[in-house]
């Protein structure tokens, strides 16, 4: 079509858009027509079915801001002429009704063994540490009982893995199978380890080889995203891995859970808030900046810096720590201080604990035993709730008090600008520092809320002049130290914010002051190094990656990773505008703060009913000896974890009056939006014990959710529940995001967003509000699918921002040689099918380029069908 055709072509499909008669050629699409993201993604959309015109993308919008340059700049592309339909990956027929409920049964009988084991021999423990004469030989008692339990909860995961995995390999298997419910039972007990606590310790690099991974020397992993499938994980020496970052050695598509390998080499830098797809590696000194992915199949040669999602090449340097002496010897104390402290400290104060909950409260209640009371009696009620209210109050002032004053003490000793080297005693203060002052509650109280400037700067933020809004902070923010965080003034942040203060070598780290400047907004899920380049006034958009190189950004929007410039503001989203301003800015937040404080009252309200039914519950089970009492004590954790998901489903639907959200267009301002925030505020971490269960989709539908069946869902997060619809056999993967809505400045818009039946979300994945995916269409990990996007059914999109990529739908899926030697009396592993190989180069290349095992082509059909039937220890 020629460059007329085509420009005439895009105006009529705007004009459709925005509701005119025509549209001017040269016309701005933001600041002369008024438009938005939201209606430019419908416009790209409308091109996209248009047979006979190029496909146009939001990036192409931003780069050619009006029709007659969009048309230049498309006048020579061939749109897809329609020809043979590229092969399909072999979609797995859904799963039985049958599979699915024998699957979630088999997943409660071993949550109710476990509870049953863990009670048991927690109660055997306690009286056997309560019997002890006296204080000195109960604290002997509870150090030996306590460092017993702690190595057992330890070494468990381990021995269940190498019984029901043996070696984990490339491959794939079908979700709710038997296989899949020991690859379940293997994540849920690695995911519950204590050893959780020890990231960024040099024991945590020794459990990680434990359960089979090839770990070297001196590597440091900081990332809480603990991998499954070990022995397909590979790190050389000397690699650094920085917070947030996924690298699990699997994912979940199109019905099936899918095996590979990730595969760094010696002294590789992975970057904050990163994604390794199964299938990737990165050669020996290779780099990967922060808020990037490596795709399945894609490779970082040694010695290259690569960033952003896609990841592409970048003359960024991500090594910004001066190494330093760190040795063997060191690393061996302090690790070796971690398990004295976890053994000698804090099991005998959990015992502690305990025993004052059971007996000393009680006692001074006037009560022998609170627990030996009938549930049916006033007097257990009473005790419960007595209880329950001394300790909530004590640990909700006690934790306060203490939050702002002892890691400020603590901070004393570290020096910003100076290199430490790695595990020593300012390392040691620095990990208490950043573990206490993210402390989750007190985000959740005040976020939000005006209330939460005065709360980040007790707790160390500089925050020059603040520009009160009511909403200057949302409940998401975390930080490395907040002494050395620094917010300008007007500034507002969305949630998911995470504040860099800290850069790591595999021997050093050195603090640095971060500064984000004036009157910023940032979106959600940022990671804001203290080298970002970005002045006053900017727009970072969602999972945007801030610049490190180049002249400082002012005045601008950046969108993207790598992130390019966007406008700073559009006009529809300056139709509030009068009431952030004046005197009605002032009457409008004097009534936004007192309604926030009944949040707060409701939040602390909420959260003590819980804690009220959880001392109920304890006094119940405990100090029972009877066949009930083992029945209770075997129900416990099942009983605390389906009342906790209960009783918070039940406060949010009552906070919604049991009625949908409608989407909205409105102010901060609007007594409605005040409703939203306080939504947000009802907690859900206890979701994540639902996890790849058929329990999750009956929690989200408790919610408001509008699911279909057999959704697997491996920790996703759905901001707005009565607004998501999600289809049959969807696989949502782990800490994928749902979010219909988006803050921008002091607009609040908010919209429905619909997945069709069997759409797959990738890894760290997030999709906007008003997006529609078809039957069938993945998105890839790390993508960010913006606002109004409309994908095809069976298409395959990445990238941030996310568009169609190369060949349109998943490649087929190639099944993979096991090396001989990875056989144990033909009795291990998970035997499965490969990860799709880079395009351009023939299986076997591919194969090598990527790192992996070489492949060879599928098997036909039906074989291939068997071939997925069968799971873990066994040969094919």
């Amino acid at each position: 079509m020629p460059a007329s055709g085509v420009q005439e072509a895009f105006a009529e499909l705007l004009a459709e858009v925005v509701h005119a008669e025509q549209v001017p050629a040269d016309g701005h699409f933001f600041r002369d027509l008024g438009a938005d993201s939201l209606v430019m993604a419908q416009f790209c959309a409308r091109v996209r079915k248009r047979a006979d015109l190029p496909s146009v993308s939001m990036k192409d919008i931003y780069k050619y801001p009006d029709i007659r340059s969009l048309a230049a700049a498309f006048a020579d592309a061939v749109p897809d002429l329609p020809g043979p339909a590229p092969v399909p990956a072999e979609v797995p027929a859904p799963s039985s009704a049958p599979r699915h409920v024998l699957c979630g049964a088999l997943q409660l009988l071993f949550v109710l063994a476990y509870s049953w084991l863990m009670t048991w021999a927690s109660d055997l423990g306690y009286r056997w540490v309560s019997d002890g004469a006296g204080p000195l030989h109960g604290y002997e008692r509870a150090v030996v009982f306590g460092s017993a339990e702690f190595v057992a909860l330890c070494l468990f995961p381990v021995v269940v893995k190498w019984i029901l995995i043996g070696r984990w390999k490339q491959g794939e298997f079908p979700v709710w199978g038997t296989a899949y419910v020991r690859f379940w039972v293997v994540k849920v007990l690695v995911h519950a380890s204590p050893m959780l606590f020890f990231v960024g310790s040099p024991l945590y690099v020794l459990y990680l080889r434990a359960l089979g991974a090839k770990v070297g020397k001196n590597t440091v992993i900081l990332s809480r995203s603990i991998p499954v499938c070990t022995d397909l994980l590979t790190i050389g020496a000397g690699t650094v891995i920085r917070k947030d970052s996924y690298f699990l050695c699997y994912r979940a598509l199109s019905g099936c859970i899918q095996t590979g390998p990730v595969t760094l080499g010696r002294e590789v830098f992975v970057g904050e808030q990163t994604v390794l797809d199964i299938g990737t590696s990165m050669g020996d000194g290779a780099q990967l900046g922060h808020a990037s992915a490596l795709q399945s199949g894609e490779r970082v040669p040694g010695g290259e810096r690569w960033h952003g999602s896609p990841a592409q090449r970048t003359d960024v340097s991500y090594r910004r720590a001066a190494p330093a002496r760190c040795g063997t010897v060191r690393r061996a104390l302090f690790g070796l201080s971690g398990l004295l402290r976890t053994c000698l400290l804090v099991m005998p104060m959990w015992f502690g604990l305990t025993y004052v909950l059971l007996d000393e409260v009680p006692r001074l209640l006037g009560r022998a035993d609170a627990a030996a009371e009938s549930p049916l009696s006033a007097v257990f009620y009473t005790d419960a709730l007595v209880i329950s209210l001394v300790l909530f109050a004590a640990l909700v002032v006690g934790g306060l008090a203490a939050l702002l004053t002892v890691p400020r003490l603590l901070h004393l000793g570290l020096r910003p600008g100076r290199v430490y080297p790695l595990y020593g005693v300012r390392y040691g203060l620095l990990r208490t520092v950043s573990l206490t002052t993210n402390t989750r509650f007190f985000l959740w109280l005040f976020g939000d809320s005006s209330y939460i400037v005065h709360y980040l700067r007790s707790l160390g933020y500089r925050l020059t002049a603040v520009e009160q809004t009511g909403s200057n902070f949302g409940i998401g923010i975390k930080h490395d130290s907040p002494y050395l965080s620094v917010v300008g003034q007007g500034t507002m942040v969305a949630d998911g914010l995470s504040i860099m203060n800290v850069d790591y070598s595999s021997t050093s780290f050195v603090l640095s002051r971060t500064s984000i400047g004036a009157r910023n907004f940032l979106g959600n899920h940022i990671a804001y190094p203290p080298q970002g380049r970005t002045g006053e006034n900017c727009l970072i958009a969602t999972k945007a990656m801030v610049p490190l190189d180049g002249e400082i950004r002012e005045g601008v929007g950046l969108l993207g990773s790598p992130s390019f410039e966007i406008p700073r503001t559009v006009e529809r989203d300056t139709r509030f505008d009068r009431f952030r301003t004046g005197d009605e800015l002032h009457r409008r937040l004097a009534a936004k703060n007192r309604y926030n404080l009944r949040t707060m009252g409701i939040v602390l309200l909420i959260r003590w009913g819980h804690f009220f039914g959880l001392t109920m519950l304890l006094l119940v089970t405990a100090e029972r000896y009877d066949t009930a009492g083992k029945v209770l004590d075997a129900l416990f954790l099942v009983l605390s974890i389906g009342f906790t998901a209960l009783y918070f489903a039940l406060t949010e639907r009552c906070l919604t009056r049991f009625r949908p959200l409608q989407p909205q267009v409105c102010s901060i301002y609007d007594p409605y939006f005040w409703h939203h925030e306080r939504l947000w505020k009802v907690p859900q971490t206890h979701f994540n014990a639902f996890n790849g269960t058929p329990f999750k989709s009956v929690l989200w539908r408790l919610l408001g959710v509008r699911i279909g069946k057999r959704v697997f869902d491996d920790g996703c997060d759905l901001s707005e529940r009565t607004l998501t619809v999600i289809g049959d056999d969807c696989m949502l993967n782990s800490a994928s995001k749902i979010q219909c809505h988006s803050q921008e400045d002091g607009t609040f818009k908010s919209g429905r967003t619909t997945l069709g039946s069997g759409c797959t979300v990738g890894i760290n994945a997030l999709v906007h509000y008003g997006v529609t995916m078809g039957d069938g269409a993945v998105l890839a990990a790390d993508a960010f699918l913006m606002k109004g996007e409309d994908v095809p059914r069976q298409a395959r999109w990445g990238g941030n921002p996310a568009t169609e990529t190369p060949g349109g739908r998943p490649e087929p899926v190639r099944e993979a040689e096991r090396p001989q030697s990875s056989h144990r009396n033909g009795n291990t592993g998970t035997a499965v099918t490969g990860h799709a190989e880079p395009r351009g180069l023939p299986p076997r290349a591919a194969g090598r380029a990527a790192g992996t095992p070489r492949a060879t082509v599928a098997a036909p059909r039906t074989g291939a069908r068997r071939d997925r039937d069968q799971g873990p220890g066994e040969d094919r």
